[in-house]
């Protein structure tokens, strides 16, 4: 590659920064220049780059190698996944092992055998994008099941095109910050906007933008109402408090919608002329259907807010230009469908949709970038290839995939079938972090032939795999970051020595593919510098397009960062304004071109867990069903403060926040006291799925009955326990507890936020945590190759 510039970028999730340097090594990491509110998540890079955990060679669970040594394959091969010492390998032969894997299966039971696992996050950069990476190289081989959807907003991402004929306002097409907080008078945000969501996002981040829309906000007197049961989920200062049960925000919105009704106040002529389906939903609404008008004093009774609360906000919102925010939490919920339903429904009575700083939009803060003005410029990516295999899963239906194979399920109005998944490789992410029902995967887990994976680390998904490639991390390799929801393009240059025997995804891949004859289609007959100057000409062409001329290569990773300027506030839109401005021309893409609060196409699936139009759906686990009589806390499991998802949980930044080595779990102090608990003390989180240990910290800022345990803690079950279907989890991993069950049929979506459980205090002898330990490794087996 070029010569180390002088001035290096390291992109990362949660910004750029610019590495400074002492013989050889990084000293420090100093956020990049134009970043107005850096975050401190980049303190764990260099620690984690020679952490202990660190794999460093090629390596194979031992009881697998002995198998495959033998000629060996069967039910039950992966019986000693997560508990078995694993035999280091040289290189060559862990490749000719992975290959062989991966065309006996391709051979004997076709590509649809092999499931392509990644969740994205490794990398910022564009070309190691492992999730890329992995798809690109099973495409090459003929192709592998994949995955649909993502654990972040499944539910919507299925409901909405029903609705609006798109995913506009969810991924993309935002109103944004500056135009809700310079036009609307109230802005109401039912999950809040928390900051530490904020802190990353999926391409990189130039500047960080939620905390100035927040103080933007205050200074134009916006009135901001947080609507949920975490007071301090919600960034600014002035901000009103809505406590509301989780779970219940269909029930305040339907109530909502019932005053307009009501009072007189629900747009007629929007919902005439924008709209199909309104007299059903308001039948609904005003009880003429079922006998049970949706009343502020109804949605009382269910979700906690009080009835006038509930009234008088309706009607300030229908008497100022008002904004509908909703986060992407409430969504991975029983039936989470039906508030991002119902919120539209209530955006539309109040006829304010297409207007500047009015209607709704859903997770701003849930990423950095979301709500920010951008110019309409897409960024190149690396060409994931054609997938000759047509099946697909919903994601979160993994475990149910593996356990049921050849089962029939409903998905969006198909019935489908589960496919038989013989070989997951995996590259970039952590199931064992995010899925639900961990023992319950664990189970399925031991279900296909082979697991394979790439990583950097011993975390808790290479401890479940058979075959372990070590991978390099973003300071040990070249690479270009840019993000669609942000202005920047960034150089992330190599600043350290890959650690041990580490290769970078491209590369372990392609030794692969020419194992499998399929080095050519890989590769693309590119080196990665080839690949970088390649991307990157189709950058500087695209923003050609939009009148923008970026620097030749060289400059550009010279100097590491090329922005793009803003566009102005008079270019500024607003989510569905020209659909607005003129519903023919600008028809949505659903059957009747409109918004629709009553779907036809919906009600014909005939689901009843996600009827035509948006409902109260009482869900599984929430305080008012009687399993509360059991398990009387509501765990919600939150994104954590000290690191992305589970990454780098292994360095000191993100351990300094634990108390005994374990996830701190907030409470209310009422519900501690109850339990005769104080700050520090650790206690046992349970349900009926598992167990976890988790420290105490009171707190004023939750709901009572509510208990607040943020996800990430890499999953570290009781060593001593390998024939145990739930051996406690001894380091606070909230999805122990959290049911792995989809949010209807129709989405089949996570429903982590629907968990009820009970606490106790933990008097035992306290088990030291071993997540960050490597596992046992075996001496050399005989008979292997030197």
């Amino acid at each position: 590659m070029l010569p180390t510039p002088e001035r290096q970028t390291i992109a990362t999730h949660w910004g750029l920064y610019r590495p400074k340097m002492v013989d050889g090594t990084i000293a420090r990491l100093d956020p990049f220049e134009l970043d107005k509110d850096p975050v401190s998540l980049a303190e764990g890079l260099v620690e984690a780059h020679s952490a202990p955990s660190r794999i460093l060679r090629p390596a194979v669970r031992q009881s697998f190698l002995q198998a495959r040594e033998a000629g060996r394959r069967g039910a039950g091969d992966g019986a000693g996944r997560g508990y078995e010492p694993f035999v280091e390998l040289p290189w060559d032969e862990a490749l000719d092992l992975a290959a062989a894997e991966l065309d006996y299966v391709r051979r004997t039971f076709g590509n649809k055998g092999i499931y392509g696992g990644s969740y994205g996050w490794s990398s910022a950069g564009r070309f190691h994008h492992a999730q890329s990476q992995v798809h690109r190289f099973l495409n090459s081989i003929g192709g592998y099941t994949r995955s649909v959807q993502n654990y972040s907003f499944a539910a919507a991402d299925m409901i909405l095109p029903h609705v609006i004929g798109s995913r506009k306002g969810l991924i993309d097409g935002h109103t944004s910050w500056e135009r809700v907080v310079s036009h609307a008078k109230i802005v109401v945000m039912f999950g809040g906007a928390p900051l530490r969501n904020a802190q990353v996002g999926s391409g990189g981040v130039a500047s960080h933008i939620v905390r100035e829309a927040m103080e933007l906000s205050a200074a134009n007197g916006v009135r901001v109402v947080s609507v949920s049961p975490i007071r301090d989920d919600t960034a600014g200062e002035n901000v009103e408090w809505l406590p509301i049960r989780p779970g219940t925000d269909t029930a305040m919105l339907l109530a909502m919608m019932q005053v307009l009704i009501a009072e007189g106040r629900a747009d007629l002529d929007f919902l005439s002329r924008y709209t199909v389906g309104y007299d059903k939903l308001a039948a609904y609404v005003t009880g003429a259907v079922d006998g049970l008008p949706k009343t502020p004093e109804w949605a009382a009774d269910i979700c906690g807010v009080p009835g006038e609360t509930i009234r008088g906000l309706a009607l300030a919102m229908a008497g100022t230009r008002s904004f509908l925010m909703m986060s992407w939490s409430l969504q991975r919920a029983d039936f989470g469908e039906q508030p991002y339903w119902a919120s539209v429904a209530l955006a539309a009575m109040l006829g304010q949709i297409g207007l500047p700083g009015g209607g709704f939009g859903f997770g701003y803060a849930c990423a950095n970038g979301i709500g920010n003005a951008i110019p309409d410029v897409k960024w190149p990516s690396l060409p994931q290839g054609t997938n000759a295999v047509s099946d697909y899963i919903p994601v979160a239906r993994i475990a149910d995939a593996l356990l049921h194979p050849g089962e029939r399920y409903d998905f969006n109005g198909e019935s489908r079938v589960y496919p038989d998944l013989k070989l997951i490789y995996w590259a970039g992410g952590n199931p064992f972090h995010h899925h639900q029902d961990l023992n319950r995967l664990r189970r399925a887990w031991q279900k296909p032939e082979t697991v394979i994976i790439n990583d950097s680390w011993w975390n808790p998904l290479a401890r479940h795999a058979d075959i372990v490639f070590p991978a390099t991390t973003t300071l040990e390799r070249d690479d270009i970051a840019c993000s669609a929801r942000d202005l920047f393009i960034a150089a992330s240059h190599a600043s350290l020595v890959p650690a041990g025997e580490a290769r970078d995804d491209h590369a372990i891949f392609a030794g692969l593919a020419d194992r499998l004859g399929a080095r050519d289609a890989f590769t693309g007959g590119r080196d990665i510098e080839s690949w970088l100057r390649h991307m990157y000409s189709n950058a500087r062409q695209m923003a050609a397009g939009i009148g923008h001329e970026l620097p030749e290569f060289e400059r550009f990773w010279s100097q590491g960062v090329a922005l793009l300027p803003p566009p102005p506030p008079a270019e500024q839109t607003d989510l569905l304004g020209a659909f607005r401005d003129d519903p023919e021309k600008h028809a949505l893409d659903t059957p009747s071109g409109k918004i629709e609060l009553y779907s036809e196409t919906v009600a014909g699936f005939g689901y009843d867990d996600c009827p035509g139009h948006p409902a109260w759906l009482a869900p599984r686990e929430w305080l008012g069903a009687p399993l509360a009589a059991r398990y009387p806390l509501h765990l919600l499991s939150n994104q954590p403060k000290r690191r992305l998802h589970s990454q780098y949980d292994v360095a000191a930044h993100s351990r300094s926040g634990k108390v005994h080595d374990r996830e701190v779990m907030r409470m209310h102090p009422d519900d501690a006291a109850a339990r005769g608990l104080a700050d520090g003390d650790v206690v046992k989180v349970f349900n009926d799925r598992g167990a976890c240990l988790a420290a105490v910290e009171t707190s004023g800022d939750l709901l009572p009955g509510v208990v607040q345990l943020a996800t990430g803690a890499w999953y570290d079950p009781l060593p001593a326990a390998a024939d145990d279907p739930q051996p406690l989890e001894i380091h606070g991993n909230p999805n122990v507890l959290t049911a792995d069950i989809g949010t209807s049929r129709l989405a089949q979506g996570p429903s982590a936020q629907s968990c009820l459980v009970q606490v106790e205090r933990f008097d035992a002898p306290l088990p030291p945590v071993q997540a960050f330990t490597p596992p046992p490794f075996a001496s050399r087996l005989r008979g292997t190759k030197a």
